[in-house]
């Protein structure tokens, strides 16, 4: 009995040294950014888009990104887009909207002939149509339909937080809406046109101002992180990615900083991974939702909030 007191003392005086240990404080700048797929069951893409951004916002991320509407097997109707906007605009925190290619390239109307263009036209008009983000909390956002020329670009977008720029640009998956037949291919044609001015835009930016990196997102899987002569062969057919990839190479090459590429097109259910190669990583997602976690004056730039 008379050892009880000094054991009770002992214990209360251990306490505050493990509640410190759990409770480390993050580092000066660290921020997470919260990325949602849209790849939902069938018939479950409300219930399942409710679900992701409620575990998303409740990590407690900085903003949110989604990388996209809907998936390819549920309707292109006016209806659908609205609801998915009501959605997102109840997000706690900012939330970015990245189009993706199951939002408006396989679009038919009731003839049953493409009107992708008239689709995302129409995505334009409801989810991009000011500066602002999405969410409750809204962001400024640099759009490129800021620029006369390409007024039409609304979706392309980049802003900044704690030193590193992210960007959003409408390169869909399926081969970027590339078509083989002769004479259709001018909405990629012109899209490639803005998709252009837009990157160098971006990398531009982030030298002049000397951002540690570049968060750079898209719809589609361009391979910038692969080994070039990986794909030779795909060059020799139509591969609609080879100038989105060559030019991201490019830039990557005179960027001091480290870039990281993130696509929706993680197909199997292994867990998400940043693969490197040089100063370029790649991080593919799907139909689930992942924390970007980034601090500021590190080495590791960019990591997963699970790493």
């Amino acid at each position: 009995m008379r050892l009880l007191p000094v054991v009770m003392a002992a214990a209360l005086l251990a306490m505050p040294a493990v509640q410190a240990r759990a409770d480390k404080p993050p580092r000066k700048g660290e921020f997470k950014v919260a990325v949602v797929g849209h790849s939902f069951r069938k018939g479950d893409g409300d219930a399942e888009f409710r679900r992701l951004l409620a575990e998303a916002g409740s990590a407690e991320p900085a903003f949110i990104i989604a990388t996209g509407i809907k998936t390819s097997s549920e309707p292109c109707s006016d209806r659908l887009y609205a609801d998915r906007r009501e959605l997102m605009n109840s997000a706690e925190q900012p939330l970015v909207l990245l189009t993706a290619g199951s939002d408006w390239t396989e679009c038919r109307n009731s003839n049953g002939k493409s009107n992708a263009v008239e689709r995302l036209n129409r995505i334009r008009e409801l989810f991009f149509a000011d500066s602002e983000s999405l969410g409750k909390n809204k962001m400024l956002l640099a759009r490129q339909s800021g620029i006369a020329k390409f007024r039409d670009y609304a979706e392309n977008a980049y802003w900044e937080h704690e030193n590193v720029l992210f960007v959003t640009i409408n390169v869909p998956a399926k081969n970027n809406h590339y078509l083989s037949e002769a004479g259709r291919n001018s909405e990629y044609e012109d899209r490639m046109v803005a998709n252009r001015g837009w990157l160098h835009r971006a990398f531009l930016t982030a030298k002049s101002r000397k951002l540690a990196g570049i968060v750079l997102l898209m719809d589609g899987d361009i391979g910038a992180h692969v080994e070039q002569g990986f794909f030779a062969r795909l060059a020799q057919k139509k591969d609609g990615f080879t100038e989105t990839r060559r030019l991201v190479r490019t830039l990557a090459d005179k960027y001091p900083g480290q870039l990281l590429l993130v696509d929706s097109q993680k197909k199997d259910k292994t867990p998400a991974a940043i693969e490197w190669h040089k100063n370029v990583g790649h991080l593919a997602l799907g139909a689930d939702w992942a924390a970007l976690r980034i601090i500021p004056g590190s080495a590791s730039l960019f990591t997963l909030a699970s790493e």
